[in-house]
Formats: C-alpha cells, sequence, structure tokens
C-alpha cells in the first residue's frame, strides 16, 4: 500500500511540476497593493522613505513594461499580474489609474518632505476611491 501511494504521490508531483505556472492579472489587488504603498508613501518620515513607497506604487500601477516602472525598487504586485493599468479592462477605472500615476510622479519629483506626502496622500486616494 506505501508504495502505490508513493508511486502516485511521485506522479502527481511530476506532473504538477511540470506545468509553467500561469500568472493571473488581478488588477483589483494591484490597485490594492498600490493604495497600500502609496498610503505608506504618505506616512514615511523622509523623503527617501516616501519616494520608495511612490516607486513601489508606480511599479504596481504600470507593471514592468510601464515608462516609469523602476527596476531598481521592489514591484509588490510581481505576482500579480502584469500592472494594474495593463491589466485593467474598464477605460473609467484606467483614467483614475492614470491620475494616480502623475500624483505618484509629482510627489516623485518633489524636494521637500511636506510637498511629497501630500502628492502621496492624493495619489492613495485617488487609488482607494476606485471601485
Amino acid at each position: 500500500m506505501h508504495i502505490r501511494y508513493w508511486i502516485l504521490a511521485g506522479a502527481v508531483a511530476a506532473a504538477a511540476g511540470s506545468a509553467a505556472p500561469v500568472l493571473a492579472a488581478d488588477a483589483k489587488g494591484e490597485i490594492t497593493i498600490a493604495a497600500q504603498h502609496a498610503s505608506l508613501a504618505a506616512q514615511a518620515s523622509d523623503l527617501a522613505g516616501v519616494k520608495m513607497h511612490l516607486h513601489h506604487t508606480l511599479n504596481c500601477l504600470e507593471g514592468p513594461k510601464g515608462a516609469d516602472f523602476s527596476k531598481s525598487d521592489l514591484n509588490p504586485c510581481a505576482h500579480a499580474g502584469n500592472g494594474a493599468i495593463p491589466d485593467s479592462s474598464n477605460p473609467t477605472t484606467t483614467a483614475s489609474l492614470q491620475t494616480a500615476v502623475g500624483q505618484a510622479l509629482s510627489g516623485l519629483k518633489a524636494s521637500d518632505l511636506k510637498t511629497a506626502q501630500s502628492d502621496a496622500s492624493a495619489t492613495a486616494a485617488t487609488l482607494q476611491a476606485i471601485k
């Protein structure tokens, strides 16, 4: 009995291992994660922290093929899809996501903490308003 169990278990494991994992697009999940990082950016205590989390936000929004994707920063949405914008099929949502990108980019360009935090807060609010 034990031998048959192990043979069956090995066959199942081999079959599972041969199939490539499928990456399912999850725009809603990517938006949620982007909003979390925008909120973290708004709460950061220094400019470097704000900018780091805004890069995470942009990486979730645009995905690896996006114009503002930062390869040197974490992509917390790497396993959720290709980015909220490419994964979104709703034009209204996409427009809101583009607004959030603009707000995040403003925060990245800011040279003072308060302005960067304000832009990050606006980014978070835009993302949180998406249904």
